[in-house]
């Protein structure tokens, strides 16, 4: 029995949102034989190991290359209509992309290790939320100024950034570390630049943060908070709005928006927490969106101009492909592209 080949049957099922039944059927075998496969009570032969490797798109090695990751605790960021089956099989997606992330800065022989430094911190009210986004600011020697680039702020931090671009929109983002060590955050990379900042500052939250036990309504509240303060800090709203006010135009809001890359909706919350507009003024900000869908339409507009994307893992194979650490092959297996795109695009 090879438990490494049960796992991965059972990864790989997961990961294309198959049921044992379903599998069973692809493969002409019983439920429960699957269930054999996946419990290391019976090795498929041979013929059923090719047939798994073409469903699942994988060549035949992966059913027995040993497990590099383990993943802990997720916090998903989603809309109710993202399944718990659709989950497992983002996790086992994330587990196959970390692999082949982890793997390549082991052939380029990197071993970063990261330090959250705002850990012993414990969060208990909104100024405990601001006091840790300081430090860390601080600490990242980024200051109060705005952020132009957060994705290469993060994976410059050594936090890996993993963007899906096919999945549904129910799905917003997630945080978890792996093996321990290395933390991650995956996000749609459909949604908004504005949209995916805030997203990846979220997670980071659930990451970083020291909250206390509270429901999730609380939790998810002092991550929006971490996020807010984090693109645009407390004395930088005072600084662009002033202390108090009665009135704000939209136009100053879409100048802040593409200033600090923060959407025009969360400005309207950070000016309420900051308490330099009442909360009854957000309020009738919101009813004047219901009743005029076009002025919606020009307040969801991006407008931030850096188009945050992750390049790093990217990078890190053109650089073992020009040190000849890896085939153009294996390359190709891992950048999703055709060997010819690859010649094309090494000049030397």
């Amino acid at each position: 029995m090879n438990p490494i080949v049960a796992t991965r049957i059972k990864n790989a099922r997961r990961l294309n949102g198959l049921s044992l039944q379903d599998l069973a059927d692809a493969l002409g075998v019983s439920k429960q034989m699957i269930s054999k496969y996946e419990q290391g009570q019976s090795n498929p032969t041979s013929e059923k190991l090719i047939q798994l490797a073409k469903l699942f798109k994988v060549k035949a090695d992966y059913f027995f290359r040993p497990h590099q990751v383990e993943i802990g605790q997720v916090n998903f960021r989603k809309k109710a209509s993202f399944s718990s089956k659709k989950q497992d099989s983002l996790k086992e997606r994330i587990r196959l992309e970390m692999e082949n992330y982890l793997w390549i800065e082991d052939i380029l022989q990197i071993d970063y290790s990261f330090e959250n430094s705002i850990y012993g911190m414990k969060i208990n009210s909104a100024d405990d939320v601001v006091n840790a986004v300081s430090k860390l600011r601080n600490d990242w020697k980024i200051g109060m100024d705005p952020i132009h680039n957060l994705i290469q702020l993060l994976e410059d931090q050594e936090i890996k950034v993993i963007e899906l671009h096919d999945v549904e929109d129910s799905f917003d983002g997630l945080a978890t570390f792996v093996n321990d060590k290395y933390p991650v955050i995956v996000v749609n990379g459909h949604y908004t630049v504005e949209q995916k900042r805030f997203t990846l500052l979220h997670e980071l939250g659930h990451l970083l943060m020291n909250l206390p036990e509270c429901d999730h309504k609380e939790e998810e509240n002092f991550c929006n908070l971490f996020a807010g303060e984090f693109l645009f800090p407390r004395d930088m709203l005072i600084y662009e709005f002033g202390p108090a006010r009665n009135s704000i135009s939209f136009e100053e809001l879409g100048a802040m928006q593409g200033k600090y890359g923060i959407s025009i909706q969360a400005i309207m919350y950070r000016l309420v927490d900051a308490g330099i507009i009442h909360e009854n003024k957000r309020t009738v900000f919101y009813k004047t969106l219901n009743a005029k869908p076009e002025l919606k339409r020009a307040i969801d507009l991006p407008r931030f101009a850096t188009p945050e994307k992750s390049e790093r893992f990217q990078q890190l194979v053109y650089r073992a492909l020009s040190q000849q650490n890896i085939s153009i092959s294996k390359a190709s297996s891992l950048l999703n592209r055709s060997i010819s795109e690859l010649r094309e695009s090494t000049m030397f």
